[in-house]
This record gives structure tokens, C-alpha cells and sequence, in this order.
């Protein structure tokens, strides 16, 4: 009984930091990223990447420059990109934030996600 309490109060206490809130607003997503990198790990390769008041993407991967434009549509983050010359097809994408990261999960929300920490 005292291992199923322990483990309940730790769950409550945890999931307000894991927890994911949803960003509707272009002004509060600008706020966040504006003058800033959004830097993320996926495997052993490190993406960093400036989305700039002007619309566009600025950034590196695997040694290469990464290029491209933005927009914000009916609350999603809206994104073509080109990385080494090869383009990464127009998605719009669900953008969710806590403290310093910020999650991208492709197909308005329905895809794969991409955790970055804010610096």
C-alpha cells in the first residue's frame, strides 16, 4: 500500500513537469523563439536552428546549412526547408512548450515529434 502511494504522489508531482502546453498564438510562439536557438540531439546528430521574426529559418545539421521559410496558419507553425541542398517537403505542425523546450510534432499534431531545448 505505502509502494502504490509513493508511486501516485510522485506521478502527480512529475506530470506538471512534463507536462506540454499547446501554443495557439503566433505573438507568444515569436516571443519564445525570437533571438534564440532551438537546439535538439536526434541520435548522435545535433540541429540547430534560428526561426527568425522575418519569416525565415536559418540553421546547421551534420555539418551542412539548413535554409527555408515559415509562417504561422490557423495556430500551426508552417515550414519548408532545404537542408544540403535537398527540401524538406511544407508541413504545418503542432508547437508545444514548457520552461525551455519546445516540441514540433508534424501533421498538425498527428506525426512524429521533435523535442528542442530553447538557448
Amino acid at each position: 500500500m505505502k509502494r502504490i502511494g509513493l508511486i501516485a504522489l510522485l506521478g502527480f508531482f512529475a506530470s506538471p513537469l512534463w507536462a506540454m502546453t499547446e501554443i495557439k498564438d503566433e505573438a507568444q510562439f515569436r516571443g519564445l523563439v525570437s533571438g534564440k536557438d532551438l537546439v535538439t540531439r536526434q541520435m548522435l546528430v545535433r540541429i540547430t536552428l534560428q526561426v527568425r521574426d522575418n519569416g525565415t529559418i536559418t540553421g546547421r545539421a551534420l555539418g551542412s546549412d539548413v535554409t527555408g521559410t515559415w509562417s504561422w496558419q490557423d495556430g500551426y507553425f508552417c515550414r519548408q526547408m532545404s537542408w544540403d541542398g535537398r527540401d524538406i517537403p511544407y508541413n504545418c505542425q503542432l508547437v508545444e512548450w514548457n520552461g525551455n523546450k519546445m516540441r514540433f510534432t508534424v501533421d498538425r499534431g498527428a506525426g512524429d515529434s521533435a523535442d528542442f531545448s530553447i538557448r
